[in-house]
């Protein structure tokens, strides 16, 4: 049998080795497995979080709730998800992905379904709270499954398809949603906005019990590899794990790095979420009504995002580079919120402005884990991961917070959309100036 002794597949020409087509081909195997599974779960749990943002456009007014009461209801499930993401993704460490993600699934399922019954701000905070605590570890524990069955000059383009649901949600969600808040309400005497938190739960249950069935924790326990498969994935997988440099505990939490990880996280993450819970306000503003022509013209700038985050994943995994791959889309992100505020009386390069801030903040969030995966290994990536992922995750509580308070005070939403700009501008400075090259190009 012949081996590789390289992360792109490439072979040593002292030592038999297996030709990289058939390497390549294990891999593909690989990602045909899991991947449709994974993008499938993000696409259903990213709509769950979001989907409060048309929720809103009715609940406001039948709850009389205040634009800042909803900016702190859709920012406190980050505070859930903060205190409960490093014990949730050393769960998943310890009992393995199968159980601990089925968990996750049906279990925000079931909260998400529960949003329909809120009565008052008090109820929409808890609950907001409580799907924190239920989806925290989702996201930062399938980064660290793929880091188990991909090495990072591979990892890119399986990241990018994993994190390829949020826009995917973006472009099914968006006129999902808005199909439902224009023709269910007063169905079984539920509103509109109560029958949309209900629908859009069952998807999360149903895949929570398929990937109770379906996920495998190893490589050891997958019966659908053969020997020679396994051999091939776990020795490339070990010639990746010589580059990592944190592989403890203890490495992780006095490690700079992965500080400065966290603080250019939480700087995406307050950027991003400008876009993530506010869309269809910003469309609203643009002299749009309806809640079905919200939803479709909502799935445009998702749309771009798909497409470029794909791009950018092959280019970043070809180039063996992760620095400019994340820091050039935040850049085009800031000049697209940018747009939004210039031009939101011409309705066309006012969404050509939300393409190009959805294309930007997705693009980066998908490729941004490139960086630390790089140097992260054995047991200090679960925690390392889950470090970062929540203490970047401050952001998502901040940035509503923040933008619900200005729109409460200005009325406009001009301000919260320059800030965000702003925001990204700094994190793509901060990654340039002080991400040295050498921890990201592997």
């Amino acid at each position: 049998m012949m081996t590789s002794n390289s992360l792109d597949g490439t072979l040593d020409p002292a030592a038999p080795a297996t030709p990289a087509t058939t390497l390549s081909a294990t891999f593909r195997k690989v990602t045909m497995r899991f991947l449709p599974l994974l993008f499938l779960c993000y696409l259903v749990a990213y709509l769950d979080r979001v989907n409060v943002s048309f929720a809103k456009l009715q609940m406001l007014n039948d709850l009389h709730l205040s634009e800042a009461v909803y900016g702190l209801g859709a920012g406190v499930f980050f505070i859930g998800y903060f205190l409960f993401e490093v014990p949730s993704n050393m769960a998943l460490h310890k009992v393995g992905a199968r159980r601990w993600i089925a968990r996750i699934m049906i279990t925000w399922g079931i909260l998400s379904a529960a949003m329909a019954y809120v009565e008052s701000s008090t109820g929409f905070y808890v609950l907001r709270f409580l799907l924190g605590v239920a989806e925290a570890g989702f996201y930062p524990g399938i980064i660290l499954y793929l880091t188990q069955w991909f090495p990072s000059s591979r990892r890119g383009h399986a990241t990018a398809l994993f994190v390829a649901g949020n826009p995917a949600s973006g472009i099914i969600g968006g006129p999902l949603s808005g199909y439902i808040m224009a023709t269910t309400g007063g169905a079984l005497g539920l509103s509109a906005w109560q029958w949309l938190f209900i629908i859009e739960a069952i998807p999360a249950i149903l895949l929570g019990i398929v990937v109770f069935f379906y996920l495998d924790d190893s490589i050891a326990k997958a019966k659908w590899l053969n020997t020679e498969e396994k051999t091939l994935l776990n020795d490339a997988l070990a010639a990746d794990a010589k580059n990592k440099t944190l592989t403890s505990f203890a490495s992780v939490w006095r490690s700079p790095r992965v500080w400065l990880m966290c603080l250019i996280y939480f700087g995406i993450c307050l950027g991003s979420n400008t876009f993530q819970f506010w869309q269809p306000t910003i469309i609203k503003g643009y002299g749009i009504d309806n809640p079905l022509f919200i939803g479709l013209l909502s799935s445009l700038p998702y749309m771009v995002a798909l497409i470029s985050m794909q791009f950018v994943g092959r280019s970043a995994d070809r180039r063996r580079e992760r620095r400019w791959h994340v820091a050039a889309p935040l850049l085009v992100a800031a000049v697209g919120f940018t747009l939004c505020v210039l031009f939101k009386a011409n309705i066309i390069l006012a969404m050509l402005g939300l393409c190009m801030a959805a294309g930007g903040v997705i693009t980066a969030i998908a490729h941004f884990w490139g960086l630390p995966t790089s140097f992260l290994g054995g047991s200090a990536a679960a925690l390392g991961i889950a470090i970062i992922n929540c203490t970047g995750n401050l952001g998502n509580f901040v940035s509503p917070v923040i933008m619900g308070w200005l729109i409460s005070t200005t009325g406009s939403m001009t301000a919260g959309l320059f800030l965000s700009s702003g925001w990204l501008i700094i994190t793509a400075f901060v990654l340039i100036k002080f991400v040295p090259a050498k921890v990201v190009n592997h």
